[in-house]
């Protein structure tokens, strides 16, 4: 039997191999699993709760078990396993008496929360008693939300960075959304994987060269267009003209886009010389007429130093002026984005790096793209997903670990909700939580989607709160 590439879309094999064997370990009579997710801690002291609704959406909606599933799952078990554990029975309930249709419970925050780490952010149970093996069956699949998460929260730390240094250096923010720009497509481990950290990195800005992340956008959240571009060179469209040709591969640049915005990449050679001699003297009269803007990309070097000396030698070519805020602003028509060696960590330094040196943030974009999209697992958020609440024999029992060699690791007990108490998230455990108050919502029921998040929904959840209290 022939699988695609990468695996199968039988859903019934979307698991880890242990977990085909676990509806033989639970105790007698059990009739309820009920597990969560959260981030126990990580890099970040908040993640942007982001990517379930496409992993319901891809995976879970609709009638997803059938006969030749069963069948295929049932082959592969008994081969990889050289046993018969696959629960063929469990399955074949599930065909008959839920139509396919998974006969689970999701209810999460909304997509775009930005939630404090050790909180609830979904809980997953079974909705009929014999299918209680079913609700960490899907762990495997619904973890992956770590990816998306842990991408959105990334990006949003990075914005919240550019915010920072364009609300002391700028006249104001309106360039924000377009001041990271992912570059991060070749870099990611699969078209799938760049589609989906792509869209997560839309949350929160609006400028990508990815285009796998805005087809997820407007496939999985109903956005049209999420994510803008410009034309760009790249090195093999200047350095095809020769080094002795780069004048004319940069005025090719310039005649062929005569409007509008430009990028071009200026450090095939001599970065300095291009910014003073080509840019800044022989084609200094073409910029200045063009209707439009040009932005001057190196992309190469130590950033924060390279940054600043692309500025100075572009500010003397081609003047500046100094902002409300007291800064160096270039001419309207010039910028420049740095695309090399960008991620949470290095932009403070450049940013600072312009200040000091009297330069407005406004004059610069970013893209990046191992480090956005690729430089990151599931434990920089430290994802979990663990079993809280059990129904056997009749008798609930709150469920637990706590392992002597890492506290860290202690899980929740009991029905769980996530409530705001005096403005903060607070997990409510061993269902003391008020149901009224709850900020969990039933997402996904018995394989129907009971919430689907527009894009826009999102942006507004993920929304830094310098931008908020500028709108208000």
């Amino acid at each position: 039997m022939a699988f695609p590439a990468g695996g199968s879309d039988n859903i019934l094999l979307i698991t880890d191999s242990y977990k085909v064997t676990h509806h033989f370990q639970y105790p007698e009579n059990t009739t309820v699993v009920y597990s969560y997710f959260e981030s126990r801690g990580g890099k970040f002291p908040s993640t942007v709760f982001f990517g379930l609704q496409y992993i319901l959406k891809r995976w879970l909606i609709g009638p997803v078990v059938t006969k030749e599933k069963i069948q295929e799952a049932k082959e592969l078990y008994s081969l990889h396993f050289g046993n018969d554990y696959f629960n063929e029975e469990g399955w074949n309930y599930i065909l008959e008496h839920h139509k396919g249709y998974l006969p689970l419970r999701i209810k999460s925050v909304a997509e775009g929360s930005l939630v404090p780490f050790k909180n609830v952010l979904f809980t997953v149970e079974n909705t009929d008693p014999k299918c209680f093996w079913l609700t960490n069956y899907f762990e495997t699949l619904l973890v992956q939300v770590w990816y998306p998460m842990t991408v959105a929260t990334n990006s949003r730390y990075q914005k919240e960075i550019i915010a920072k240094y364009l609300d002391e250096t700028a006249d104001n923010m309106d360039g924000l959304p377009f001041k990271l720009h992912d570059f991060g497509f070749r870099g990611s481990s699969s078209v799938e994987s760049a589609g989906i950290g792509g869209c997560a990195h839309l949350v929160n800005f609006m400028g990508t060269d990815t285009i796998a992340g805005i087809s997820t956008a407007r496939r999985y959240y109903g956005c049209q267009m999420a994510g803008f571009s410009i034309p760009a060179a790249e090195h093999s469209t200047i350095t095809t003209w020769g080094k002795d040709g780069e004048y004319e591969a940069f005025k090719n640049m310039l005649t062929k886009f005569p409007k509008g915005l430009v990028a071009c990449v200026s450090d095939s050679y001599n970065i300095w010389n291009a910014c003073e001699k080509v840019w800044g003297e022989q084609l200094k009269d073409i910029i200045e007429a063009r209707d439009g803007t040009l932005v001057v990309r190196p992309d190469s070097g130590d950033p924060p130093e390279v940054v600043v000396k692309v500025l100075d030698i572009l500010g003397k070519k081609f003047g500046t002026k100094i902002n409300s805020k007291g800064f160096k602003m270039l001419p309207p028509f010039l910028r420049i984005i740095q695309g090399d060696g960008i991620s949470y960590e290095t932009l403070d330094t450049i940013l600072t790096n312009m200040k000091k040196n009297g330069w407005s943030a406004d004059n610069v974009a970013f893209g990046s793209g191992g480090a956005l999209l690729q430089r990151l697992d599931r434990d920089t958020q430290k994802c979990a997903f663990k079993c809280s609440y059990a129904l056997i024999n009749g008798k609930e029992v709150n469920v637990f670990k706590q392992p002597i060699t890492d506290p860290g690791k202690k899980s929740k007990k009991g029905r769980l909700n996530l409530e705001l108490q005096d403005g903060e998230y607070v997990t409510m455990t061993e269902g003391t939580g008020d149901p009224k108050k709850d900020l969990l919502i039933t997402v996904f029921e018995n394989g129907k989607l009971l919430r689907d998040y527009t894009f826009d929904e999102v942006r507004s959840n993920a929304e830094i709160d310098l931008v908020k209290n500028r709108i208000k």
